[in-house]
């Protein structure tokens, strides 16, 4: 007879272990189940030697299945190596190498590549969640066979995120905990700050979840859904009309979304939107990039009265966030820094700037990493000698202490010695009706240094012109900072976050040498 007696795990499970913690389409997760099949996996992947301390890459997609891998983690005390699944099999080989994994859960359609392309790391396991392939076990054949020994865990699995390397090779962020040095009190009220006071859950929630699990915002907002008492839906790709069929149909309260969703979710047909009842909506978050006044404006006449922002970098944490009582006040604000946060604004020679100067913007929070793995402390050029991290984006601070974000440095464009924020530009082309999306990049040019470019996506079917877009900026934008050139693209590329890959613009722009429509 079975001696197994599980310990309800994450410790902030419910008593009724039997509600449903999670959901995905017509598929439904309870709290013991979830525990239940995390145990299983937990012992079957003891079995294959995986122990405390080891590195698992974890290559998948927004799913249910997600939870019960990261939970089984953390009953072993593993730590997950979160890979975007849109890497190429040569790009994951990097990283896994870098972090020197010895397991990994993948639920690519053919898991082939990967698994030849890690060949050389004689992992102790590869596991994939929905396709039997050479090289790998089944998931649910490791659930089905591992035995219900319990394990507890606090809390899901620590995690390991890799930047985007735009600039150079991505680098490993452990987010496993904070400073060493920071006093609990401090990181207790940091975390209030952040969490409760912010709204961001509670009990009774119902959080969609649509952001990518390699990103720390998705694992993050899932974990605090499910500790404050919620549930999860899960929306595995994005889609916008099944946003709105998600919230409809769930009852959705909290949607922690991406600038570029909320577009085209409020770029959908009226009649469209119309279908579905929003109402139970009470938090929508936006994040991960420069969101606009206008969006902002549009976001609220669509949902109501329940749009904020949150502002923070994988190396620092939640730096800031802005309310609906201060988006009233402020519709363009960033918002305050969270307790026990510091921001302040600095120029090119790193001396703080008046208030309401640009400049960019360093944050000390108590959750700034130490170092990348591998690589030794935080450089000078990361983070100065009192604590404050260089975000490397583009903000000022006005005479309330509430932050504007204006623009990564990165991307700012410089023309005749003037600076010109493309996320600027964008915000005002992108609220013409016929626009989907833009993006602006600076080009080379001779007599001004770089003058701005924008690539721009319309509804299907639509016919606007480079002349109708300027017409548009007029009266709405400064002339310096309207588009040189204008492109007409089929879709603006972006990564797993919704943030604009600009870069592969800028190398598209430079093989055709500014083609223009």
């Amino acid at each position: 007879m079975s001696t197994y007696s599980p310990t309800p795990s994450p410790a902030y499970a419910p008593a009724d272990l039997d509600a449903v913690c999670a959901t995905e389409g017509d598929r439904t997760l309870t709290w013991r189940d979830w525990n239940s099949r995390a145990d299983r996996l937990a012992d079957s992947l003891a079995r294959r030697g995986v122990s405390e301390g080891d590195r698992v890459a974890v290559r998948m997609h927004t799913r249910l299945e997600w939870l019960v891998v990261s939970l089984a983690l953390a009953k072993l005390k593993a730590v997950i190596v979160a890979v975007n699944y849109r890497l190429s099999p040569p790009e994951t080989l990097y990283i896994a190498t870098d972090c020197a994994v010895t397991a990994a859960v993948v639920d690519d359609a053919d898991p082939t590549t990967v698994v030849e392309a890690w060949a050389p790391l004689e992992l102790k396991v590869i596991v994939s969640i929905d396709v039997a392939a050479d090289g790998t076990e089944l998931l649910a054949e490791l659930i089905a066979e591992g035995a219900e020994r319990d394990r507890a865990a606090a809390s899901l699995a620590p995690l390991i995120i890799y930047s985007s390397g735009t600039t150079g090779a991505p680098k490993g962020a452990p987010l496993a905990g904070f400073q060493t040095d920071v006093d609990e009190a401090v990181l207790r009220d940091y975390r209030t700050s952040v969490q409760f006071d912010f709204a961001a859950g509670g009990p009774g929630n119902r959080t969609l979840i649509n952001l990518p699990m390699h990103h720390g915002a998705g694992p993050s907002y899932t974990e605090f859904a499910l500790a404050t008492g919620g549930t999860v839906v899960f929306q595995r790709r994005f889609d916008a009309e099944e946003v709105l069929a998600l919230i409809a149909g769930h009852g959705v309260t909290h949607w922690i979304s991406v600038p570029t969703m909320l577009h085209r979710v409020l770029k959908l047909p009226a009649e469209v939107r119309a279908r579905y009842e929003t109402s139970t909506l009470r938090f929508l978050g936006g994040g991960a990039a420069p969101f606009s006044a206008q969006l902002k404006r549009q976001a609220i006449e669509a949902f109501g009265d329940v749009v904020y922002e949150v502002y923070g970098a994988t190396e620092a944490g939640m730096i800031a966030g802005a309310t609906p009582e201060l988006l009233r006040r402020k519709p363009a604000a960033t918002g305050f820094p969270f307790r026990q946060v510091e921001v302040r604004i600095v120029d090119d020679s790193r001396r703080p700037v008046p208030a309401g100067t640009a400049g960019e913007i360093i944050a000390k929070t108590p959750a700034v990493i130490s170092g990348y793995l591998g690589r030794g402390p935080l450089t000078e050029d990361e983070i100065d000698a009192d604590g404050f991290y260089y975000t490397g984006d583009v903000g000022y601070l006005d005479d309330e202490g509430v932050l504007f974000l204006s623009d990564r440095i990165t991307d700012m464009i410089i023309a005749g010695g003037v600076n010109i924020y493309p996320a600027e530009s964008e915000a005002v082309i992108v609220t013409h009706p016929q626009v989907v999306d833009v993006a602006v990049i600076g080009a080379p040019d001779d007599d001004h240094g770089e003058q701005p470019i924008a690539f721009v996506q319309t509804v299907p079917g639509a016919s606007l012109t480079a002349a109708e877009v300027l017409a548009y900026c007029d009266g709405k934008l400064a002339k310096y900072k309207w588009p040189r050139e204008i492109e007409f693209i089929d879709e603006i590329p972006t990564n797993s976050m919704g943030k604009k890959l600009k870069r592969v613009l800028r190398a598209h722009y430079a093989a055709n040498k500014g083609a223009t429509a």
